[in-house]
């Protein structure tokens, strides 16, 4: 499908993968998409931005560097970085077509329903969008597609009249009449307010004039705040709204020397925000933010899962917003049909983004229109004759940015064992990017192409966590050597049949556990191989903190401890050989509902060789310590490892070890397998052990979220 994105400030049109709809999406093929004057070209502009501007813009990001150096080195930060900017952007957020499909969870909409879209990354320039129920909304008969494709832009300006709250009469100053003034201007009149609205170009404002503005202000040429504050009988408006994109700071002080005495300023645009404090404490002014479409904007479960907030509490959510202006336009309460400047089709892409850069004044609203006849491909084919002899031909499954930022570059350094044959990922642009980034065959929006496909030897899976057992077992059966990302699984069901699966065909199989393959671990365990006696293992780990609404938390993660503590219980097995004895946890009692209940606790592992080890995980610590520390107690000897840099032995003429950069295995652990595919078993971690690590995770989540059961 074609496709328009954004590279070094420039628009172009690629043919990338059609997306694939889960249960809670909508298929759509686009019609019309609306271009945002002030977003968007916010978004080019900023792409056009040298590495290094964007790295000391935010002070953050340099926070982020820093620490990305520190453990991986300058040269590989600075190809990590330069990957993540240097690349092509979906852009688009608001568009209108037919539904193609509806996921299985959809009840409302079906195939056929007109529908207009919204949702930045969701709702793109393209032909076709897979769109979450709640960011779609049925079109009006009566209402016209084109028109429908501005409904982002329409429910941002009517979140703006609601936090306005403007009553019958009221005078109300709106400053900045691009496109979304020229909508908020519309619906203070139906509102029944008097509206000033003010911009440094006269043509939007005669252009707000003629569709009922009761005045206009030019600061060229006017002095605005004493006309407003003439025109307002002396008193001041009500309310000014601030429509405005700049970073100066002046509107938003013209605004509070315009409003009356506890008048009320609400912002929209993206303006510079600092205030001069007299001014507004002596008026007693509010100050209020308006947050994009409405209620639901910005949360997961909302805009993703399809959670709705109940009507009676929560009457005007982002969705209804969507609705409501769609029938403010169909019943011509608002015309946005003048405002519609120039509709291109989607292959003249460039040229309208052109057209938008250009110096005074600029279109309002700009369409793009797309061909009704575009077929549906899932699969865009980079090199017809990439499939190599005599090495490991690799297909990925989720292109996140662990495989970017680490087993693709690594894959790519281990050229003589793999070729990168084909990338899959839910978002087609990514898709097709990482591809043609690594010479890949293909880029597809669909595993199954990778599961048939005949010349793939090894798939690389590394969604999120729900779906890792269920492709595992689908590669399996198509006899791919499979490589999953930790958690094997995330509940003793999949457990059961991955394993089931895997002793039936015999197929080359591992999970992610990295570190045991680390040059440390590697180490650690030479030294482990005369031990007398069993040991004590004490493993740290300071995780840092991430938010309840994460998705490591939610079902498709299935928590910390399962999610990421299985990497220790590997390396337990790993360095005991031994089988479970029995297993006890303990998570804190919390004061706050800050933490997640499997974020901090105490892992007790006794292994039948007598060994004791455990496990301290906890979000409570702070990052500028180490993440990772292991102590082991054994025959006289203290062996300590900070972060898999610096390796210490205490007690005997041992060597230890020290590297500037972290070495996690990461990179071993890929060698480990392709030589147990060609020379071994295909396990280059016993099968035993993937399982018990595995079980040991279900065990501890059990004790710490006060379940009752055992491991046997």
């Amino acid at each position: 499908m074609k496709q328009v994105l954004v590279k070094k400030g420039q628009a172009i049109i690629e043919n990338v993968p059609a997306p694939i709809v889960n249960d809670n999406e909508i298929l759509v093929q686009v019609y019309y998409s609306c271009i945002s004057v002030g977003t968007e070209m916010s978004g080019v502009k900023n792409s056009e931005m040298p590495l290094y501007k964007k790295i000391l813009e935010k002070p953050q990001n340099i926070k982020k560097v820093l620490e990305m150096i520190r453990n991986n080195g300058l040269a590989k930060t600075i190809a990590q970085v330069k990957n993540r900017l240097d690349i092509s952007i979906p852009v688009g957020y608001s568009a209108s077509g037919i539904v193609l499909e509806a996921g299985k969870g959809i009840k409302n909409l079906k195939q056929g329903d007109r529908v207009a879209c919204a949702g930045a990354g969701i709702a793109n320039h393209a032909e076709f969008i897979a769109v979450p129920e709640n960011l779609v909304v049925k079109v009006p008969q009566e209402l016209s597609l084109n028109l429908a494709s501005t409904v982002t832009l329409g429910s941002i300006a009517m979140q703006g009249l609601r936090r306005t709250s403007p009553e019958l009469g009221e005078f109300v100053a709106v400053i900045g009449l691009g496109i979304l003034g020229q909508l908020m201007v519309q619906m203070l009149k139906t509102a029944g307010c008097r509206v000033i609205g003010v911009d440094l170009e006269q043509t939007r404002i005669n252009a707000a004039l003629s569709l009922g503005m009761d005045k206009g202000l030019n600061p060229a040429t006017d002095s605005i705040v004493d006309e407003v504050i003439r025109f307002t009988d002396g008193y001041g408006a009500d309310s000014v709204v601030l429509t405005a994109a700049t970073e100066s700071s002046e509107p938003i002080n013209q605004a509070m020397e315009m409003c009356r005495k506890k008048g009320k300023v609400v912002i929209v645009g993206a303006v510079g925000l600092d205030i001069k404090r007299n001014e507004f404490y002596k008026k007693e002014l509010d100050v209020l933010i308006s947050t994009s479409y409405g209620p639901g904007r910005y949360d997961e479960r909302y805009e993703h899962k399809g959670y709705d907030y109940p009507y009676a509490y929560v009457r005007w959510t982002e969705n209804r917003n969507m609705q409501e202006y769609l029938q403010l336009l169909a019943e011509e309460k608002v015309n946005i049909k003048p405002l519609i400047e120039k509709i291109y089709p989607v292959e003249e892409a460039a040229h309208a983004y052109e057209s938008l850069k250009t110096e005074g004044s600029k279109p309002l609203i700009v369409l793009l229109e797309y061909n009704r006849e575009s077929s549906l491909e899932r699969k865009v084919v980079i090199s017809k004759s990439k499939v190599l002899k005599g090495k490991l031909n690799v297909a990925i499954i989720g292109a996140g940015g662990f495989v970017k930022g680490m087993h693709l570059p690594n894959l790519q350094g281990l050229n003589n064992l793999y070729n990168i044959h084909a990338i899959a990922s839910k978002t087609g642009s990514n898709a097709k990017a990482i591809a043609k980034q690594y010479g890949a065959s293909y880029a597809t929006t669909d595993y199954r192409e990778i599961i048939e496909d005949k010349d793939t030897d090894v798939v690389i899976i590394a969604t999120r966590h729900n779906l890792h057992a269920q492709l595992a077992i689908e590669a399996a059966k198509a006899g791919k050597a499979v490589f999953v990302e930790k958690p094997m699984s995330l509940n003793r069901e999949e457990l059961g049949k991955l394993v089931q699966v895997l002793e039936e065909t015999k197929t080359p199989f591992m999970v992610g556990f990295n570190r045991r393959f680390s040059p440390c671990a590697q180490r650690v365990k030479e030294m482990l191989k005369s031990r007398l006696n069993p040991m004590i293992i004490n493993y740290r780990m300071n995780a840092g903190f991430l938010p309840k609404n994460h998705w490591v938390h939610s079902e498709e993660g299935g928590g910390r401890n399962i999610g990421e503590a299985c990497h220790i219980y590997d390396l337990f097995n790993f360095f005991t050989e031994s089988e479970v004895e029995s297993a006890s946890a303990a998570s804190i009692s919390q004061k706050t509902e800050q933490y997640a209940r499997n974020d901090n606790f105490i892992a007790t592992i006794k292994y039948k060789d007598g060994s004791v080890c455990s496990l301290i995980y906890t979000a409570l610590g702070s990052t500028e310590a180490s993440k990772e520390q292991i102590d082991m107690y054994v025959d006289g000897k203290i062996i300590h490892l900070d972060d898999y840099k610096k390796l210490e032995v205490f007690g005997a003429r041992l060597k230890g070890i020290e590297t500037r950069i972290q070495q996690k295995g990461q990179y071993e652990e890929l060698i480990e397998f392709a030589r147990s595919i060609k020379e071994g078993d295909g396990y280059p971690i016993p099968l035993w052990q993937l399982i018990q690590a595995t079980e040991i995770s279900f065990e501890v989540e059990n004790q710490i979220t006060r379940d009752e059961l055992c491991v046997e």
